[in-house]
């Protein structure tokens, strides 16, 4: 029963990730009907926003602590970080301390300018192209932005740690009533499930509850006929784009703890979110969340040294034989609607 639950708390955990990314992906396809495979790029940007952050905050200069001697009984050489100067070092070392969850701010409008600026700059020319050419550009796209991070920030995964305070496990034995350190569980990773379950709950409620929402909504279904009603559907799309781009980012920063950044960890998500957003049906934002978890939660499984004892690399191929058995059942995916990507 101990391995069972650490196992679907492993799936939530990459379903988490795998539910993020998908719902990007979905809303970029429901609204503006454009496979965006430079998606993972946006993931990958994210990250790589924390680890920008963390770097610009502890930027420090050299003194010379003559209290303080080396081995060779010498003067040290300390360097302090501006920000301890600025605000104290208790202070200063708390902002350090919670560089990620502070990416999460300076995310925000980040990601929504780089989301803007490929829409207008790029995937607005390949509305009406074949979605095969939307792959091909997109994908284009997706290689020149992690090479750019790849030349500033060079090849190998660069460590970024949590806050100090989420460092350890949590003991679900003790709560679920089984023996003590039973079920020992990360901070950090039970902490991502919760934003990522804050991070979807907001993007539907912002879709059912607002007046923006209800028009985009209308757009997914009959654009043609939301523009005839005078309305500037393209201005609203441009938004989801951004917001698309947003969730994509945010997911990336809050990651950036249980996977060191690095230059491809977006293409590594991205194939993986794409079999979900299949599996989920195109174009269905409950779909893709509920594809995601699910897939999250049988990989997990499908990683059990005894699943592998019985059947060899089952856990690398276990998304893409669901996919198959899905879509034999299925044709749209669980939760596809009729008529997406079917002409």
């Amino acid at each position: 029963m101990e391995a069972i639950i650490l196992q679907i708390l492993n799936g939530l955990d990459k379903g988490s990730a795998y539910a993020l990314i998908a719902l990007g992906l979905t809303l970029i396809f429901g609204t503006l009907g454009v496979v965006n495979f430079a998606h993972g790029a946006l993931f990958m940007m994210g990250a790589f926003v924390a680890v920008t952050l963390k770097r610009v905050l502890s930027i420090s200069f050299d003194t010379i602590d003559e209290t303080r001697i080396d081995f060779l009984g010498n003067p040290m050489v300390v360097s302090t970080p501006y920000v301890e100067v600025w605000f104290g070092p208790s202070v200063g070392g708390t902002i350090i301390d919670w560089a990620v969850p502070l990416a999460v701010i300076v995310a925000i409008p980040i990601m929504a300018l780089i989301g803007i600026i490929m829409e207008r700059g790029l995937i607005r020319h390949f509305y009406k192209r074949p979605h095969a050419d939307q792959i091909l550009v997109t994908f284009g796209l997706a290689i020149v932005l992690q090479e750019i991070i790849k030349a500033f920030y060079g090849a190998n995964p660069i460590p970024t740690p949590s806050p100090e305070a989420f460092i350890g496990s949590y003991d679900f034995g003790v709560l679920l009533g089984f023996d003590p350190f039973s079920i020992m569980y990360p901070y950090w990773r039970l902490v991502y499930f919760g934003f990522a379950a804050v991070i979807i709950g907001a993007v539907f409620a912002f879709l059912r509850f607002t007046t923006f929402g209800m028009v985009v909504r209308a757009g997914m279904e009959d654009r043609e006929m939301v523009g005839l009603l005078g309305i500037d559907i393209d201005r609203r799309f441009v938004i989801m784009f951004a917001i698309a781009a947003v969730v994509a980012g945010l997911a990336g920063v809050m990651y950036a703890p249980i996977l060191s950044p690095n230059y491809h960890m977006g293409m590594d998500f991205l194939v993986l979110s794409f079999v979900v957003v299949v599996v989920g049906g195109m174009g269905s934002l409950p779909g893709a969340v509920a594809a995601g978890f699910l897939l999250g939660v049988l990989q997990s499984f499908a990683s059990m040294s005894e699943i592998i004892e019985l059947v060899p690399g089952i856990n690398q191929v276990v998304i893409y034989l669901v996919a198959v058995i899905v879509l034999l059942i299925r044709p749209r995916g669980l939760l596809g609607r009729k008529g997406v990507m079917e002409d």
